[in-house]
């Protein structure tokens, strides 16, 4: 696949999330998928612990990806992103509270054969902690 083809694939996956379609990760991530920052909570390994996790998070926080950027090289994506949602449903540990959410995220996709094989990413969960009322808000000025 070209690098264009290989953000095709990236876009493809975060419109399929966003429409709550998760039975599209069947065709666009490859069963043995590893996710180096997994969630905070028990999910099984592969493609199926990706659709846990984000049926978890779609009933509990439905919102959108708005990709800012992307960057592909040879077999890689590096997408920058904000996700935006509110918080309706109860995830592990975090009662629902209403709050809107925003999350900035850098992700860094791998794909092999056709599929995303492999995922890293940096996200601002300090942010959305503070957001949904796990950890309060910094108050007062930084030193």
């Amino acid at each position: 696949m070209s690098t264009e083809d290989n953000k095709s694939l990236v876009r493809r996956f975060y419109q399929e999330i966003d429409a709550g379609n998760l039975d599209a990760m069947d065709e666009l991530v490859a069963d043995d998928y590893l996710d180096h920052h997994p969630p905070p909570f028990p999910v099984s390994p592969g493609r199926e612990g990706l659709k846990e996790a984000f049926r978890l998070f779609w009933d509990a926080t439905p919102g959108t990806h708005r990709i800012e950027d992307q960057i592909a090289e040879g077999d890689k994506v590096v997408t920058r992103l904000t996700a935006t949602g509110v918080h309706r449903g109860d995830l592990p540990g975090a009662p629902a509270t209403g709050n809107p959410m925003n999350m900035t995220a850098v992700v860094i996709h791998r794909i092999e054969n056709g599929r995303l094989a492999e995922k890293w990413s940096d996200k601002d969960e300090l942010g959305l902690l503070q957001q949904i009322g796990i950890i309060p808000p910094r108050s007062g000025p930084a030193e």
